[in-house]
């Protein structure tokens, strides 16, 4: 048998230096630290404890990397408090459709006379008359259009709903979807005609992202965590934005309001923001009351006097 004698003019290998001594568990995870770093490393168990031992080398940055990471693991971030959901939101959700097909069958029969699509459609050649930012939140060109926009406003105004309340969620959808409105009378081309429900869906899908949004950013968490809501939220708009749920131009040929989809999420997510910010979690029947009611007055006066004006 033979046995290799060592060259004694040969460098010594350095030992590698710990840079951690614990659990398994631990040791494990910071092994996937450094491996994600690929700085080269070893762990091995060392009696009772686990070891984690890097060359000489690289123990600076090593640990550079752990002391990164150990930081940030610890970090005590607060819990969000989750509150008690709102009760109502069936309700707010029968009055939302309940308006809107009543508004349906009173421009099918054309009541009292009048062409209600030309009385209340949003007209960008009509800046003077206010209340079109309104009554074109109610009205649609086909069964499709309405329907689609029954259906995506329940859900969203439902979940807004429970958590604002139904009449601060409802005052805030309306609110928001006639400020865009107006906004799109004042910046669209003089041509423009648009109707539908949907700009108030996408205030809808606003506020919550507004909601979420701020909450988060409440939290001591990564850049892209606390931005996560309003990436949600504009990646939805963009996928439903586009889509066949939404008409403008009452006229024979129908294409979808862009602009007012655009503008109706934008202005919800500012009001989301300011809710979230003046925490208006009012647990008032009275205030959810008065909110409601003001919303759907706010409906009915515009109608009134578009119906007063109308040819």
């Amino acid at each position: 048998m033979t046995h290799e004698v060592p060259d004694p003019d040969a460098p010594a290998v350095p030992e590698p230096a710990v840079v951690f001594r614990g659990s398994r568990a631990l040791g494990s995870e910071l092994s996937l630290v450094l491996e994600s770093k690929a700085i080269e490393h070893q762990l091995v168990q060392s009696e009772d404890n686990w070891v984690l031992a890097v060359p000489p080398t690289l123990v600076r940055r090593a640990r550079e990397e752990l002391d990164r990471y150990s930081a940030e693991r610890d970090v005590v971030r607060p819990v969000p408090k989750l509150a008690e959901p709102f009760s109502g939101a069936a309700v707010g959700a029968i009055l939302y459709a309940s308006l809107l097909l009543l508004t349906a069958y009173c421009a099918g029969v054309g009541l009292f006379g009048v062409d209600w699509l030309a009385a209340g459609a949003l007209d960008a050649g009509a800046a003077l008359e206010w209340w079109r930012a309104v009554t074109a939140l109610t009205l649609h060109l086909n069964q499709e259009h309405l329907l689609g926009n029954l259906l995506f406003g329940m859900v969203a105004g439902a979940a807004a709903s429970r958590l604002l309340g139904p009449g601060i969620a409802w005052a805030g959808i309306v609110g928001a979807g006639a400020l865009a409105n107006y906004a799109e009378i004042l910046i669209a081309p003089a041509a423009h005609r648009a109707v539908g429900a949907s700009t108030a869906v996408f205030a809808a899908l606003g506020l919550l992202t507004g909601l979420a949004w701020r909450q988060s950013l409440t939290l001591r968490a990564r850049r892209w965590y606390r931005w996560a809501p309003l990436i949600a939220g504009i990646s939805l708009l963009v996928f439903f934005g586009s889509g066949p749920q939404s008409g403008s131009e009452p006229a024979p040929a129908a294409h979808v309001d862009v602009l007012g989809h655009l503008l109706g999420f934008f202005f919800g997510t500012v009001m989301g923001w300011i809710f979230a910010r003046g925490q208006p979690r009012s647990r008032s029947t009275r205030l959810q009351i008065a909110c409601g009611a003001g919303a759907m007055l706010l409906v009915l006066a515009a109608w009134l006097i578009a119906l007063r004006h109308a040819p």
